[in-house]
């Protein structure tokens, strides 16, 4: 039985929050979240928080062993991107793309 939580329109790169996904893919969900909070990265709070529900998704929806857990993946897809301008010299404009992402835990038992 898997549990799963997920937090769409984040306001961070798909490409920066991947590069703290793979470092917790495959742990034991309490070693996770103590590699999650002692992580320096903006994306690491946000995963922390996505997969602290997905435990309490597990623990309280799907009556699973906590202790048991394990993450099964960490899926971080693209979201819709925001378009600004950005004025430049001799009246051009350069586009700045903001890029958002969905990202998803899924946790498992062993």
């Amino acid at each position: 039985m898997e549990a799963k939580a997920s937090q769409k329109y984040v306001r961070i790169s798909p490409r920066k929050a991947r590069l703290v996904a793979k470092n917790v893919k495959n742990m034991p969900v309490d070693k996770a979240l103590e590699v999650l909070k002692f992580t320096p990265k903006k994306a690491a709070q946000i995963i922390y928080k996505v997969m602290y529900s997905a435990l309490a998704n597990a623990e309280n929806n799907y009556s699973l062993d906590v202790d048991r857990l394990y993450v099964k993946n960490v899926l971080v897809n693209e979201g819709p991107t925001w378009k600004r301008i950005r004025p430049r010299a001799m009246g051009r404009a350069t586009r700045i793309l903001k890029r958002t992402s969905h990202i998803t835990v899924i946790l498992d038992e062993e």
